[in-house]
C-alpha cells in the first residue's frame, strides 16, 4: 500500500474519530423518543448512514488537501482548522443526547456551522474539489441545526426542568 493510500485510511479514521461521542452518547428511547420532535424529523435510520457518508467525505477532503501541500501554507492551515473543527463536531452528541441540553447543543450547533463553513471555504482555495465534497456536511448540519433549534423550541419547558435538575 503507497504512503498516499496509508494517508488516505488515516484522514478518514480521524474524521471518523468525531462520531466516537455519537457512539457514546446515543438517543436513548426514554429521552429522545419521549420528547416532542417536528413532523418533518428524519426517521432514526436516517442519521447512520448519512453521518457515515459525511465522515468518509470529510477524510477524502482533508486527504486532497493534504495532498496539494502537505502541513505546509494555506494547506496546513486548512488542515488545522479542519482538526479542530472535529471536537466541536463531537460536543454536540454530548450536549443534546449526553447531558440532555438542546439549549446548549443549540448554541454549539452554530459554532459547529461555522467552523464547517470555515473548513469549507478553506479547503475550496486549497483544492476545490475537497471544498465541494465539504458542501453536504455543511448542508445537513444546516438542516441538523435548524432540527436542533426546533426541538429546543418545541420542548422549552421539559428544557428548562432539566436544567434544574442538574443544578441540584
Amino acid at each position: 500500500m503507497t504512503a498516499s493510500l496509508l494517508a488516505l485510511a488515516g484522514f478518514i479514521a480521524v474524521s471518523w474519530s468525531a462520531s466516537i461521542a455519537g457512539i457514546l452518547f446515543r438517543p436513548g428511547a426514554w429521552y429522545y423518543e419521549g420528547i416532542r420532535k417536528p413532523t418533518w424529523n428524519p426517521p432514526s435510520w436516517v442519521f447512520g448512514p448519512t453521518w457515515s457518508l459525511l465522515f468518509t467525505l470529510m477524510g477524502v477532503a482533508a486527504w486532497l488537501v493534504w495532498r496539494e501541500g502537505g502541513w505546509s501554507g494555506a494547506s496546513g492551515i486548512a488542515l488545522i482548522v479542519f482538526l479542530l473543527h472535529l471536537p466541536v463536531n463531537a460536543i454536540w452528541s454530548v450536549l443534546f443526547f449526553g447531558i440532555r441540553r438542546p439549549d446548549w447543543a443549540g448554541i454549539e450547533v452554530l459554532v459547529l456551522w461555522a467552523s464547517i463553513l470555515a473548513t469549507t471555504i478553506l479547503f475550496w482555495q486549497v483544492r476545490p474539489l475537497a471544498g465541494a465534497l465539504f458542501v453536504p456536511y455543511l448542508l445537513w448540519v444546516s438542516f441538523a441545526a435548524f432540527l436542533n433549534l426546533t426541538i429546543w423550541r418545541l420542548n422549552a419547558g421539559q428544557v428548562a426542568a432539566l436544567a434544574r435538575e442538574w443544578s441540584d
